[in-house]
């Protein structure tokens, strides 16, 4: 069962890179996934995110996530996505419709201006595997050290009405069809949890012991924008 396990993140990774065009960027692994970790005066700053996936759509196909992308392009110059990979340390994978899967999120970025673009995943299991897509389209400045807390995003699967951005792509036909990933669009919201979610960033991982963690919410989503971005692309 590991083994198929196994083969099918990697299925995940290899898919989502072919979608994204991300194939040039290795995908990066989350910070603090050792526990003997230590953050330094000249560490790159840490930005901590809890998120929430969900179905309701399908609610008997649960998704989980797999990585976190990012796009840091600018006018002058085309940089490759890049994505973050959702580790094992990360995950309160419940499966329920009520609470979807949850996950303690922790990316380490160079100074620099970022979009947090998507995140996506997998839903179901062989012979039925689907991928989707969260997309989030949100800025983020990276500048000095420390460590950040970007917020809770909630991201829930419903039915599409009428042109919504899809929840994933449309091939294979049957698999996103079933697990509800081509006929549906996600729900986005951004919330500030930092009361509940600081005691479990701390209680999961050392390396944050003695160290402040600030504030810094990233805007709400727009899904106008995300709509535009999804018939021009």
């Amino acid at each position: 069962m590991k083994l198929i396990d196994r083969l099918v993140r990697l299925f995940a990774i290899l898919v989502f890179s072919l979608m994204m065009a991300a194939c040039a960027v290795p995908p990066r692994t989350m910070t603090f996934g050792n526990d003997a970790e230590k953050l330094t005066a000249n560490s790159d700053p840490v930005f901590l995110m809890t998120a929430t996936i969900k179905n309701l759509y399908k609610p008997a196909f649960q998704p989980k996530l797999e990585l976190v992308s990012f796009d840091r392009s600018t006018a002058n110059e085309k940089i490759p996505l890049f994505g973050i990979l959702v580790d094992d340390k990360a995950k309160d994978e419940s499966g329920s419709v009520e609470n979807g899967n949850s996950y303690l999120l922790r990316i380490q970025l160079a100074p620099g201006q970022y979009r947090l673009m998507s995140l996506s995943g997998r839903a179901g299991a062989f012979p039925i595997i689907g991928h989707v897509i969260a997309p989030l389209h949100l800025p983020l400045q990276v500048s000095g050290p420390g460590v950040f807390y970007l917020g809770h995003v909630n991201a829930t699967l419903r039915e599409r009405q009428g042109n919504e951005f899809k929840a994933g792509p449309s091939l294979p036909l049957v698999d996103q069809a079933v697990v509800g990933a081509s006929g549906g669009t996600f729900d986005v919201t951004i919330s500030d949890r930092q009361t509940e979610d600081e005691p479990a960033f701390r209680a999961r991982f050392p390396a944050l012991a003695g160290v402040p963690i600030k504030k810094a919410i990233l805007p709400a989503f727009d899904r106008s924008y995300t709509q535009q971005f999804w018939e021009k692309n």
